[in-house]
């Protein structure tokens, strides 16, 4: 199955990388790859991770903590937040409810 990012989604994403490289030469491409496996394990069993709140789903990261939070829409699964799991919880929701950009 293919994904697209909410906008802010991939924002957060790409500084979130952009982050990590500055703080550490090559650590920026690690939570890349990170990110990258979480999101083609989605892809390819969108219903094996819990439902986190009403149709949104969550995948942890492996060493980063971060979340893929995301819905299956009919084509493709929808990454609503590469979300920080120990800042803001929620500030994802109304992206939820914003027309699906993909």
């Amino acid at each position: 199955m293919k994904h697209a990012f909410h906008p802010d989604a991939f924002a957060e994403y790409a500084a979130a990388a952009s982050a990590y490289e500055v703080g550490q030469p090559g650590l920026g491409e690690r939570f890349i790859r990170s990110v990258e496996g979480a999101i083609e394990g989605v892809c390819q069993a969108p219903d094996r991770w819990p439902i986190l709140e009403q149709d949104v789903r969550r995948r942890l990261t492996r060493v980063f903590p971060y979340a893929i939070l995301y819905t299956t829409e009919e084509s493709h699964v929808l990454i609503v937040a590469v979300m920080h799991c120990h800042r803001k919880p929620g500030y994802w929701r109304t992206r939820v409810a914003a027309t699906p950009i993909g």
